[in-house]
Protein backbone atom coordinates (compact mmCIF):
# COMPACT_ATOMS: atom_id res chain seq x y z
CA UNK A 1 0.00 0.00 0.00
CA UNK A 2 1.55 2.97 -1.04
CA UNK A 3 1.19 6.12 1.87
CA UNK A 4 -0.64 9.14 1.01
CA UNK A 5 1.43 12.05 0.10
CA UNK A 6 3.30 13.23 3.78
CA UNK A 7 2.23 10.10 5.59
CA UNK A 8 5.43 7.74 6.98
CA UNK A 9 6.43 5.19 5.00
CA UNK A 10 4.69 2.27 7.00
CA UNK A 11 5.43 -1.38 7.81
CA UNK A 12 2.21 -2.80 5.69
CA UNK A 13 4.02 -5.71 4.45
CA UNK A 14 4.10 -7.87 7.44
CA UNK A 15 0.75 -6.69 8.25
CA UNK A 16 -0.60 -8.69 4.34
CA UNK A 17 1.51 -11.82 5.42
CA UNK A 18 0.18 -12.07 8.51
CA UNK A 19 -3.75 -11.38 7.24
CA UNK A 20 -3.10 -14.02 4.65
CA UNK A 21 -2.05 -16.77 7.14
CA UNK A 22 -4.65 -15.16 9.24
CA UNK A 23 -7.04 -16.66 6.11
CA UNK A 24 -5.30 -19.77 5.45
CA UNK A 25 -5.61 -20.93 9.54
CA UNK A 26 -9.29 -19.72 9.63
CA UNK A 27 -10.30 -22.92 6.79
CA UNK A 28 -7.64 -25.35 7.96
CA UNK A 29 -9.02 -24.81 11.56
CA UNK A 30 -12.59 -25.35 10.68
CA UNK A 31 -11.49 -27.99 8.75
CA UNK A 32 -10.25 -30.03 11.78
CA UNK A 33 -13.26 -28.80 13.71
CA UNK A 34 -15.82 -30.43 11.00
CA UNK A 35 -13.81 -33.49 11.05
CA UNK A 36 -13.82 -34.43 14.78
CA UNK A 37 -17.31 -33.17 15.02
CA UNK A 38 -18.13 -35.68 12.51
CA UNK A 39 -16.50 -38.52 13.93
CA UNK A 40 -18.37 -37.66 17.73
CA UNK A 41 -21.07 -37.83 15.48
CA UNK A 42 -20.50 -41.52 13.36
CA UNK A 43 -17.31 -42.91 15.66
CA UNK A 44 -16.01 -45.45 13.07
CA UNK A 45 -14.46 -41.93 10.91
CA UNK A 46 -11.52 -42.19 13.10
CA UNK A 47 -10.45 -45.65 11.44
CA UNK A 48 -8.80 -46.76 14.32
CA UNK A 49 -5.72 -44.48 13.52
CA UNK A 50 -4.46 -43.19 16.85
CA UNK A 51 -3.59 -39.95 14.97
CA UNK A 52 -6.98 -39.80 13.87
CA UNK A 53 -8.82 -39.93 17.05
CA UNK A 54 -10.88 -36.98 18.56
CA UNK A 55 -8.43 -36.88 21.38
CA UNK A 56 -5.54 -36.15 19.46
CA UNK A 57 -7.29 -33.64 16.70
CA UNK A 58 -9.32 -31.86 19.13
CA UNK A 59 -6.16 -29.72 20.53
CA UNK A 60 -5.00 -29.49 17.06
CA UNK A 61 -8.47 -28.11 16.66
CA UNK A 62 -8.53 -25.27 19.48
CA UNK A 63 -4.70 -24.43 18.88
CA UNK A 64 -5.65 -23.79 15.29
CA UNK A 65 -8.20 -21.78 15.94
CA UNK A 66 -7.39 -19.77 18.86
CA UNK A 67 -3.81 -19.45 18.15
CA UNK A 68 -2.87 -20.08 14.71
CA UNK A 69 -5.94 -18.24 13.17
CA UNK A 70 -6.64 -16.07 16.47
CA UNK A 71 -2.78 -14.96 16.60
CA UNK A 72 -2.45 -13.81 13.15
CA UNK A 73 -5.15 -12.10 13.01
CA UNK A 74 -4.35 -9.75 16.21
CA UNK A 75 -0.83 -9.45 15.00
CA UNK A 76 -1.97 -8.02 11.54
CA UNK A 77 -4.56 -5.92 12.78
CA UNK A 78 -2.45 -4.63 15.80
CA UNK A 79 0.59 -3.99 13.71
CA UNK A 80 -1.43 -2.01 11.40
CA UNK A 81 -3.53 -0.41 13.82
CA UNK A 82 -0.36 0.82 15.76
CA UNK A 83 1.15 2.39 12.61
CA UNK A 84 -2.11 4.50 11.34
CA UNK A 85 -3.40 5.53 15.29
CA UNK A 86 0.61 6.47 16.18
CA UNK A 87 1.48 7.79 12.86
CA UNK A 88 4.62 6.22 13.05
CA UNK A 89 6.45 3.21 11.05
CA UNK A 90 6.60 -0.70 13.03
CA UNK A 91 9.77 0.54 15.57
CA UNK A 92 11.67 -2.64 14.61
CA UNK A 93 10.66 -4.55 10.81
CA UNK A 94 13.49 -7.10 12.16
CA UNK A 95 11.33 -8.05 15.40
CA UNK A 96 7.96 -7.88 13.14
CA UNK A 97 9.62 -10.95 11.05
CA UNK A 98 10.86 -12.86 14.27
CA UNK A 99 7.01 -12.54 15.32
CA UNK A 100 5.36 -14.01 12.05
CA UNK A 101 8.35 -16.80 11.54
CA UNK A 102 8.73 -17.38 15.28
CA UNK A 103 4.63 -17.85 15.18
CA UNK A 104 4.41 -19.81 12.23
CA UNK A 105 7.17 -22.07 13.96
CA UNK A 106 5.60 -22.63 16.73
CA UNK A 107 2.29 -23.25 14.10
CA UNK A 108 4.27 -26.41 12.60
CA UNK A 109 5.49 -27.58 15.83
CA UNK A 110 1.51 -27.97 17.14
CA UNK A 111 0.61 -29.83 13.56
CA UNK A 112 3.57 -32.04 14.50
CA UNK A 113 3.67 -32.77 17.72
CA UNK A 114 -0.01 -33.14 18.63
CA UNK A 115 -1.44 -35.41 16.80
CA UNK A 116 1.29 -37.69 17.80
CA UNK A 117 0.16 -37.37 21.40
CA UNK A 118 3.36 -35.29 22.54
CA UNK A 119 1.07 -33.23 24.99
CA UNK A 120 1.26 -31.27 28.25
CA UNK A 121 -2.74 -32.07 28.79
CA UNK A 122 -3.04 -28.90 30.23
CA UNK A 123 -6.73 -27.03 28.28
CA UNK A 124 -5.39 -24.20 25.65
CA UNK A 125 -1.90 -24.91 26.76
CA UNK A 126 -1.38 -28.50 25.57
CA UNK A 127 2.56 -27.78 23.67
CA UNK A 128 5.56 -29.10 25.56
CA UNK A 129 8.08 -26.98 27.14
CA UNK A 130 10.39 -26.60 24.28
CA UNK A 131 7.55 -25.03 22.30
CA UNK A 132 6.29 -23.31 25.03
CA UNK A 133 9.92 -21.00 25.66
CA UNK A 134 9.63 -20.30 21.61
CA UNK A 135 6.05 -19.00 22.72
CA UNK A 136 7.45 -17.12 24.89
CA UNK A 137 10.27 -15.56 23.20
CA UNK A 138 8.07 -14.80 19.92
CA UNK A 139 5.24 -13.25 22.23
CA UNK A 140 7.90 -11.02 24.21
CA UNK A 141 9.65 -9.80 20.53
CA UNK A 142 6.08 -9.65 19.76
CA UNK A 143 5.00 -6.91 22.65
CA UNK A 144 8.21 -5.42 23.05
CA UNK A 145 8.02 -4.22 18.90
CA UNK A 146 4.26 -2.41 19.81
CA UNK A 147 5.00 -0.67 23.12
CA UNK A 148 8.36 1.07 21.13
CA UNK A 149 5.97 1.77 18.57
CA UNK A 150 3.90 3.58 20.67
CA UNK A 151 6.72 5.17 22.87
CA UNK A 152 7.79 6.71 19.61
CA UNK A 153 4.50 7.77 18.38
CA UNK A 154 4.16 11.39 16.71
CA UNK A 155 0.84 11.70 18.40
CA UNK A 156 0.38 12.59 21.83
CA UNK A 157 -3.10 10.68 21.93
CA UNK A 158 -2.53 6.88 22.57
CA UNK A 159 -5.73 5.60 20.96
CA UNK A 160 -8.15 3.00 23.32
CA UNK A 161 -7.40 -0.02 20.76
CA UNK A 162 -3.72 0.87 21.56
CA UNK A 163 -4.77 0.10 25.04
CA UNK A 164 -6.66 -2.96 24.97
CA UNK A 165 -3.58 -5.23 22.49
CA UNK A 166 -1.02 -3.79 25.31
CA UNK A 167 -3.06 -4.94 28.19
CA UNK A 168 -3.42 -8.53 26.14
CA UNK A 169 0.31 -8.63 25.51
CA UNK A 170 0.89 -7.88 29.25
CA UNK A 171 -1.77 -10.35 30.32
CA UNK A 172 -0.70 -13.07 28.41
CA UNK A 173 2.54 -13.06 28.91
CA UNK A 174 2.05 -13.54 32.78
CA UNK A 175 -0.41 -16.08 32.27
CA UNK A 176 1.55 -18.06 29.78
CA UNK A 177 4.68 -17.96 31.50
CA UNK A 178 3.12 -18.88 34.79
CA UNK A 179 0.68 -21.74 33.78
CA UNK A 180 3.61 -23.42 31.88
CA UNK A 181 5.70 -23.79 34.51
CA UNK A 182 7.16 -27.10 34.58
CA UNK A 183 9.90 -30.10 35.15
CA UNK A 184 11.01 -31.25 31.97
CA UNK A 185 12.08 -35.16 32.08
CA UNK A 186 12.75 -35.17 28.82
CA UNK A 187 12.77 -33.20 25.68
CA UNK A 188 8.94 -34.07 25.12
CA UNK A 189 8.07 -34.73 28.22
CA UNK A 190 7.88 -32.44 31.42
CA UNK A 191 5.27 -32.30 35.16
CA UNK A 192 3.70 -29.54 35.75
CA UNK A 193 5.29 -27.61 39.23
CA UNK A 194 1.46 -27.76 40.40
CA UNK A 195 -0.43 -31.11 41.73
CA UNK A 196 -4.16 -31.08 42.17
CA UNK A 197 -6.40 -28.18 43.13
CA UNK A 198 -3.94 -25.72 42.34
CA UNK A 199 -2.85 -26.79 39.06
CA UNK A 200 -6.56 -26.92 38.67
CA UNK A 201 -6.82 -23.14 39.62
CA UNK A 202 -4.09 -21.95 37.73
CA UNK A 203 -5.15 -23.72 34.77
CA UNK A 204 -8.44 -22.27 34.46
CA UNK A 205 -6.63 -18.67 35.72
CA UNK A 206 -5.30 -19.46 32.54
CA UNK A 207 -7.53 -20.81 30.67
CA UNK A 208 -10.39 -18.22 30.91
CA UNK A 209 -8.32 -15.40 31.13
CA UNK A 210 -6.71 -16.38 27.53
CA UNK A 211 -10.87 -16.56 26.58
CA UNK A 212 -10.67 -12.54 28.62
CA UNK A 213 -7.36 -11.05 27.03
CA UNK A 214 -6.49 -12.75 24.09
CA UNK A 215 -10.14 -13.48 22.67
CA UNK A 216 -11.85 -10.62 24.63
CA UNK A 217 -9.66 -7.52 25.09
CA UNK A 218 -7.03 -8.02 21.93
CA UNK A 219 -10.31 -8.37 19.71
CA UNK A 220 -12.36 -5.48 21.35
CA UNK A 221 -9.07 -3.14 20.48
CA UNK A 222 -9.45 -4.56 16.76
CA UNK A 223 -13.49 -3.97 16.73
CA UNK A 224 -12.67 -0.10 18.57
CA UNK A 225 -10.54 0.92 15.40
CA UNK A 226 -12.58 -1.47 12.31
CA UNK A 227 -16.16 -0.27 13.60
CA UNK A 228 -15.23 3.50 13.13
CA UNK A 229 -13.41 3.33 10.05
CA UNK A 230 -15.84 0.94 8.55
CA UNK A 231 -18.86 2.77 9.58
CA UNK A 232 -16.96 6.29 8.76
CA UNK A 233 -18.18 7.74 11.75
CA UNK A 234 -16.38 8.11 15.22
CA UNK A 235 -16.88 6.03 18.02
CA UNK A 236 -20.46 6.45 20.04
CA UNK A 237 -18.50 7.51 23.11
CA UNK A 238 -14.77 7.74 23.39
CA UNK A 239 -15.08 8.22 27.63
CA UNK A 240 -17.41 4.98 27.38
CA UNK A 241 -14.41 3.11 25.93
CA UNK A 242 -12.41 3.87 28.35
CA UNK A 243 -14.00 2.97 31.35
CA UNK A 244 -14.67 -0.14 28.99
CA UNK A 245 -11.03 -0.95 28.89
CA UNK A 246 -10.31 -0.64 32.69
CA UNK A 247 -13.69 -2.44 34.17
CA UNK A 248 -12.50 -5.26 31.36
CA UNK A 249 -8.58 -5.20 32.52
CA UNK A 250 -9.41 -5.64 36.60
CA UNK A 251 -12.47 -7.78 36.23
CA UNK A 252 -11.09 -10.26 34.00
CA UNK A 253 -8.76 -11.76 35.93
CA UNK A 254 -11.05 -12.50 38.95
CA UNK A 255 -13.71 -15.23 37.23
CA UNK A 256 -11.46 -18.27 36.16
CA UNK A 257 -12.68 -20.04 39.58
CA UNK A 258 -16.33 -19.82 38.01
CA UNK A 259 -14.56 -23.03 35.26
CA UNK A 260 -14.51 -25.03 38.78
CA UNK A 261 -17.60 -25.14 40.85
CA UNK A 262 -18.82 -28.34 42.64
CA UNK A 263 -14.72 -29.97 42.05
CA UNK A 264 -12.41 -30.23 45.27
CA UNK A 265 -12.11 -26.13 45.39
CA UNK A 266 -13.24 -23.96 48.15
CA UNK A 267 -16.84 -23.03 47.39
CA UNK A 268 -15.87 -19.27 48.08
CA UNK A 269 -13.47 -19.20 44.82
CA UNK A 270 -16.35 -20.78 42.36
CA UNK A 271 -18.88 -18.38 44.39
CA UNK A 272 -16.51 -14.69 43.95
CA UNK A 273 -15.66 -16.11 40.35
CA UNK A 274 -19.33 -16.09 39.57
CA UNK A 275 -20.73 -13.28 41.36
CA UNK A 276 -17.46 -11.11 39.73
CA UNK A 277 -18.74 -13.04 36.27
CA UNK A 278 -21.73 -11.41 36.49
CA UNK A 279 -20.62 -7.57 37.61
CA UNK A 280 -18.56 -8.15 34.12
CA UNK A 281 -22.11 -8.25 32.25
CA UNK A 282 -21.83 -4.56 32.91
CA UNK A 283 -19.03 -3.47 31.13
CA UNK A 284 -19.58 -6.32 28.17
CA UNK A 285 -22.68 -5.30 26.96
CA UNK A 286 -21.59 -0.93 27.64
CA UNK A 287 -18.10 -1.84 25.15
CA UNK A 288 -20.82 -4.14 22.72
CA UNK A 289 -23.32 -0.92 22.67
CA UNK A 290 -20.83 1.63 22.16
CA UNK A 291 -19.83 -0.30 19.28
CA UNK A 292 -23.36 -0.92 17.72
CA UNK A 293 -24.77 2.82 18.40
CA UNK A 294 -21.50 4.37 16.52
CA UNK A 295 -23.83 3.43 13.29
CA UNK A 296 -26.39 5.94 15.04
CA UNK A 297 -27.71 7.65 12.17
CA UNK A 298 -26.36 5.47 9.58
CA UNK A 299 -27.71 1.65 10.23
CA UNK A 300 -28.91 2.01 6.22
CA UNK A 301 -25.12 1.57 5.56
CA UNK A 302 -25.65 -2.00 6.50
CA UNK A 303 -27.96 -2.52 3.72
CA UNK A 304 -24.34 -2.34 1.14
CA UNK A 305 -21.78 -2.82 3.35
CA UNK A 306 -21.58 -6.39 3.98
CA UNK A 307 -18.10 -5.46 5.49
CA UNK A 308 -19.73 -3.75 8.29
CA UNK A 309 -22.43 -6.58 8.48
CA UNK A 310 -19.49 -8.57 9.84
CA UNK A 311 -18.20 -6.07 12.22
CA UNK A 312 -22.39 -5.28 13.80
CA UNK A 313 -23.59 -8.80 14.05
CA UNK A 314 -20.17 -9.64 15.52
CA UNK A 315 -21.16 -7.23 18.41
CA UNK A 316 -24.49 -9.19 19.02
CA UNK A 317 -22.59 -12.17 19.16
CA UNK A 318 -20.18 -10.58 21.68
CA UNK A 319 -23.21 -9.02 24.18
CA UNK A 320 -24.71 -12.72 23.99
CA UNK A 321 -21.75 -14.69 24.50
CA UNK A 322 -20.85 -12.39 27.63
CA UNK A 323 -24.53 -12.61 29.23
CA UNK A 324 -24.56 -16.57 28.72
CA UNK A 325 -21.07 -17.05 30.21
CA UNK A 326 -22.03 -15.53 33.82
CA UNK A 327 -25.31 -16.99 33.54
CA UNK A 328 -23.74 -20.19 33.42
CA UNK A 329 -21.04 -19.64 36.10
CA UNK A 330 -24.36 -19.45 38.80
CA UNK A 331 -23.95 -22.45 40.98
CA UNK A 332 -27.45 -23.49 40.38
CA UNK A 333 -27.24 -23.14 36.34
CA UNK A 334 -23.41 -24.62 36.50
CA UNK A 335 -24.90 -27.34 38.18
CA UNK A 336 -26.69 -28.04 35.25
CA UNK A 337 -25.03 -27.19 32.16
CA UNK A 338 -21.25 -28.13 33.59
CA UNK A 339 -19.61 -31.07 31.25
CA UNK A 340 -22.29 -30.81 29.01
CA UNK A 341 -22.82 -29.54 25.04
CA UNK A 342 -24.18 -26.36 26.50
CA UNK A 343 -20.55 -25.16 27.35
CA UNK A 344 -19.24 -26.26 23.86
CA UNK A 345 -22.52 -24.01 22.27
CA UNK A 346 -21.66 -21.26 25.05
CA UNK A 347 -17.36 -21.10 23.77
CA UNK A 348 -18.33 -21.34 19.83
CA UNK A 349 -21.09 -18.42 20.46
CA UNK A 350 -18.03 -16.53 21.28
CA UNK A 351 -15.58 -18.48 19.31
CA UNK A 352 -17.67 -17.91 15.94
CA UNK A 353 -19.94 -14.89 16.10
CA UNK A 354 -17.24 -12.74 17.83
CA UNK A 355 -14.29 -13.40 17.07
CA UNK A 356 -14.40 -15.25 14.07
CA UNK A 357 -16.83 -12.22 12.84
CA UNK A 358 -15.12 -9.71 14.19
CA UNK A 359 -11.84 -10.47 12.12
CA UNK A 360 -13.38 -11.25 8.74
CA UNK A 361 -14.83 -8.03 8.82
CA UNK A 362 -11.16 -6.49 9.92
CA UNK A 363 -9.83 -8.51 7.12
CA UNK A 364 -12.30 -7.83 4.67
CA UNK A 365 -11.15 -4.26 5.39
CA UNK A 366 -7.56 -4.84 5.28
CA UNK A 367 -7.08 -6.64 2.25
CA UNK A 368 -8.25 -3.79 -0.38
CA UNK A 369 -6.14 -1.03 1.31
CA UNK A 370 -3.38 -3.20 2.08
CA UNK A 371 -3.30 -3.59 -1.39
CA UNK A 372 -4.39 -0.41 -2.92
CA UNK A 373 -7.24 -2.42 -5.10
CA UNK A 374 -10.82 -3.59 -4.29
CA UNK A 375 -11.97 -6.91 -3.35
CA UNK A 376 -12.84 -9.23 -6.04
CA UNK A 377 -16.47 -9.80 -5.44
CA UNK A 378 -17.94 -7.69 -2.62
CA UNK A 379 -20.97 -10.12 -3.72
CA UNK A 380 -19.03 -12.81 -2.38
CA UNK A 381 -18.57 -11.03 0.81
CA UNK A 382 -22.33 -11.35 1.06
CA UNK A 383 -22.77 -14.61 0.39
CA UNK A 384 -20.08 -15.58 3.19
CA UNK A 385 -21.71 -13.59 6.13
CA UNK A 386 -24.90 -15.66 5.14
CA UNK A 387 -23.34 -18.87 5.49
CA UNK A 388 -21.94 -17.74 8.73
CA UNK A 389 -24.54 -16.45 10.23
CA UNK A 390 -26.55 -19.37 9.45
CA UNK A 391 -24.01 -21.62 10.28
CA UNK A 392 -23.52 -20.29 14.12
CA UNK A 393 -27.52 -20.40 14.30
CA UNK A 394 -27.16 -24.26 13.50
CA UNK A 395 -23.82 -25.19 15.60
CA UNK A 396 -25.16 -23.47 18.91
CA UNK A 397 -28.91 -24.13 18.76
CA UNK A 398 -28.02 -27.46 18.54
CA UNK A 399 -25.65 -27.55 21.38
CA UNK A 400 -28.37 -26.20 23.70
CA UNK A 401 -30.75 -28.26 23.08
CA UNK A 402 -28.19 -31.18 23.15
CA UNK A 403 -26.27 -29.49 26.40
CA UNK A 404 -29.62 -29.23 28.39
CA UNK A 405 -31.12 -32.64 27.58
CA UNK A 406 -27.62 -34.38 28.94
CA UNK A 407 -28.09 -32.07 31.77
CA UNK A 408 -31.95 -33.04 32.89
CA UNK A 409 -30.91 -36.76 31.77
CA UNK A 410 -28.17 -37.03 34.39
CA UNK A 411 -29.90 -35.83 36.91
CA UNK A 412 -33.34 -37.71 36.29
CA UNK A 413 -34.24 -40.16 39.15
CA UNK A 414 -37.14 -42.50 39.29
CA UNK A 415 -39.26 -42.30 42.79
CA UNK A 416 -36.79 -45.43 43.99
CA UNK A 417 -34.00 -42.48 43.45
CA UNK A 418 -32.29 -44.60 41.06
CA UNK A 419 -31.28 -42.81 37.65
CA UNK A 420 -33.76 -43.47 34.85
CA UNK A 421 -31.25 -42.84 31.84
CA UNK A 422 -27.52 -44.49 31.35
CA UNK A 423 -24.78 -42.48 30.45
CA UNK A 424 -25.14 -44.80 27.14
CA UNK A 425 -28.85 -43.70 26.57
CA UNK A 426 -27.62 -40.00 26.91
CA UNK A 427 -25.07 -40.31 24.40
CA UNK A 428 -27.91 -42.17 21.87
CA UNK A 429 -29.89 -39.18 22.99
CA UNK A 430 -27.53 -36.78 21.53
CA UNK A 431 -26.60 -38.13 18.10
CA UNK A 432 -29.00 -35.95 15.69
CA UNK A 433 -27.69 -32.89 17.51
CA UNK A 434 -24.00 -33.86 17.14
CA UNK A 435 -25.49 -34.48 13.35
CA UNK A 436 -26.90 -31.19 13.26
CA UNK A 437 -23.92 -29.60 14.91
CA UNK A 438 -21.76 -31.23 11.49
CA UNK A 439 -24.07 -29.39 9.08
CA UNK A 440 -23.38 -26.06 10.98
CA UNK A 441 -20.13 -26.44 11.22
CA UNK A 442 -19.48 -27.72 7.68
CA UNK A 443 -21.53 -24.63 6.18
CA UNK A 444 -19.37 -22.59 8.52
CA UNK A 445 -16.03 -24.03 6.58
CA UNK A 446 -17.37 -23.46 3.19
CA UNK A 447 -18.02 -20.02 3.94
CA UNK A 448 -14.45 -19.55 5.31
CA UNK A 449 -13.26 -21.46 2.21
CA UNK A 450 -15.41 -18.90 -0.36
CA UNK A 451 -13.06 -15.69 1.74
CA UNK A 452 -10.15 -17.37 1.47
CA UNK A 453 -11.08 -17.72 -2.50
CA UNK A 454 -11.91 -14.26 -2.69
CA UNK A 455 -8.81 -12.61 -0.85
CA UNK A 456 -6.34 -14.56 -2.67
CA UNK A 457 -8.08 -13.21 -6.33
CA UNK A 458 -7.63 -10.02 -4.92
CA UNK A 459 -4.37 -10.72 -3.99
CA UNK A 460 -3.94 -11.69 -7.66
CA UNK A 461 -5.68 -9.19 -9.73
CA UNK A 462 -4.26 -6.27 -7.44
CA UNK A 463 -0.21 -8.09 -8.27
CA UNK A 464 -1.14 -8.62 -11.82
CA UNK A 465 -3.06 -5.34 -12.84
CA UNK A 466 -2.68 -1.43 -12.50
CA UNK A 467 -3.54 -0.96 -9.16
CA UNK A 468 -7.07 0.97 -8.47
CA UNK A 469 -8.01 4.01 -7.59
CA UNK A 470 -9.26 3.71 -4.04
CA UNK A 471 -9.37 5.85 -1.04
CA UNK A 472 -7.01 5.23 1.60
CA UNK A 473 -8.19 4.45 5.06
Amino acid sequence: MEPRQGEPQYNFVIVQFFAIMATVYLVVGALVGVYIAAELAWPALNFDIPYLTFGRLRPLHTNAVIFAFGGCTLFATSYYIVQRTCYTRLWSDKLAWITFWGWNAVIVSAVVTLPLGITSGKEYAELEWPLDILIAVVWLSYMFNFVMTVASRKVSHIYVANWFFMAMQVMITYLHVVNSLAIPVGLFKSYSIFAGPQDAMVQWWYGHNAVGFFLTAGFLGIMYYFVPKQAGRPIFSYRLSVIHFWTLIFGYVWIGGHHLQYTALPDWSGSLGAAISLAMIIPSWGGAVNGMLTLSGAWDKLRTDYTLRFLIVSLAFYAMSTFEGPLMSIRTVNALSHYTDWTVGHVHSGALGWVAMVSMGAIYHLVPRLWNTELYSTKLVNTHFWMTTISIVFYISAMWVSGIMQGLMWRAYDEQGTLMYSFAESVAAMHPYYALRWFGGTLFLLGTIVMLFNVLMTVTRARTAPALAHASA
